[in-house]
């Protein structure tokens, strides 16, 4: 499973926010820090699996209006990446971007091999058993280390669903429909 956020479908837009069906799907990559050095460079906190892609000449939007910009460098940091922007030259340019996110759309991003799910082509998933027994709406993902643990929720109930293939029948990301196993558990 590729980490990456942001949903589009009745559920997101209740649920979550998201862009009614047809509007860009924007998926955050990073948290931008604080300027480093004198010359509009910044710190980018890193939220992708990702970071190779982020390079000279891609687009990129950041902040809550999605302001479109061009990432003129981009080189490792402990922390994540020092990124910079074209036409941004001075710690002021870059200053008003201070704790944004930093998004690409999510139609920019390459296919992942089959059998792997960027998450937010998971969340807001109807979750059936084999028997067709409706168990819910993925609303979150766990990343645990181990496996990630899909959070399916059906009114006040909520049921964790480890993401292993043993688990998993079949994953319908154009329908958002999952199939698991059954769940069962040890009293």
């Amino acid at each position: 499973m590729s980490n990456q956020n942001t949903v589009s479908s009745e559920f997101d837009q209740q649920q979550t926010g998201s862009p009614q069906s047809g509007e860009p799907v924007y998926l955050a990559v990073g948290r931008i820090g604080k300027p480093h050095g004198l010359n509009g460079e910044a710190i980018l906190y890193l939220l992708t699996d990702f970071p190779e892609r982020l390079k000279a000449g891609k687009t990129v939007y950041a902040g809550k209006t999605y302001q479109k910009l061009t990432l003129q460098s981009v080189r490792t940091h402990n922390r994540g990446l020092i990124v910079k922007y074209k036409n941004h030259d001075t710690t002021e340019m870059i200053d008003k971007f201070k704790n944004e996110y930093l998004y690409v759309l999510a139609e920019n991003l390459p296919p992942l091999p089959e059998g792997e799910y960027y998450h937010h082509e998971l969340l807001g998933m109807q979750v059936f058993d084999k028997n067709e027994h409706y168990y819910g709406l993925v609303t979150e993902i766990l990343e645990t280390g181990a496996n990630d643990v899909y959070v399916v929720k059906l009114d006040d109930k909520e049921e964790l669903v480890p993401a292993l293939k043993e688990n998993l029948i079949n994953i319908d990301v154009k329908n958002k429909r999952m199939v698991i196993k059954p769940l069962t558990y040890y009293d």
